[in-house]
């Protein structure tokens, strides 16, 4: 079953998002080409699956040229010039597709809402589970205090050597993450929670180190 045919049925919008009632299928039945680590969470439940809207596997590393032909030819397919003589129920629905399409484009095609978005499906971004590694935190205490230093005396030495820490702490995460994000296609499901496990904390660090890097970016505007 595909999403263009489960679309023969009513359609509702929830939170935003366009869902089909035979979209997401009742535990434990499966559609074409979609997976799930055990049964469907709340949030895989509440979210549209772009990557079933693709018929493409769940990964961090699409093949970006695929998922680019896709996004064009459905494109191609859902423009409402070529259903001007549809009724206004099926216009709607190729409305809500074309929507679809591109919501599902933009969010695949760019690395960290990819991410976010993977990870936001799997319940890892919901309230109290976004805590940092206390570990982590030790890490860069230093650099948040020489932060809240440059706030009281500007200092621009100490501003480049915040910004080269942050970035070597940055570049580090990166390497280590990589392994993980290349091979989660091919882990086997029971795999899975344990990678998109490293994969929050690693995100959640990325997202500290942005807000230092963005307060370096202000401090050096104002230099």
């Amino acid at each position: 079953m595909t999403w263009r045919k489960a679309y023969s049925a009513p359609i509702a919008f929830i939170a935003g998002a366009v869902f089909a009632n035979r979209l997401i299928p009742t535990p434990p039945a499966r559609v074409k080409g979609e997976s799930y680590l055990l049964s469907p969470t709340a949030s895989q439940r509440m979210t549209p699956d772009y990557f079933e809207f693709y018929e493409l596997p769940e990964t961090f590393r699409p093949d970006e040229a695929a998922l680019k032909r896709r996004y064009y030819a459905l494109s191609r397919e859902y423009h409402p010039d070529f259903h001007a003589t549809e009724s206004p129920e099926r216009q709607q629905e190729i409305l809500q597709l074309a929507t679809l399409n591109t919501n599902a484009y933009r969010t695949l095609s760019n690395p960290d809402q990819r991410m976010a978005y993977i990870l936001g499906r799997h319940g890892l971004l919901e309230e109290g589970k976004q805590e940092l590694p206390a570990d982590f935190l030790m890490e860069v205490m230093e650099l948040n205090e020489q932060l809240m230093e440059l706030e009281f005396e500007p200092d621009p030495a100490t501003a480049e050597r915040v910004a080269t820490e942050a970035n070597a702490l940055s570049d580090t995460l990166d390497a280590g993450i990589e392994p993980v994000l290349a091979g989660y296609e091919g882990l086997p499901h029971d795999a899975r929670p344990q990678a998109l496990e490293q994969v929050r904390t690693y995100y959640l660090k990325k997202r500290y180190l942005l807000r230092i890097q963005e307060s370096l970016a202000k401090f050096a505007a104002r230099s």
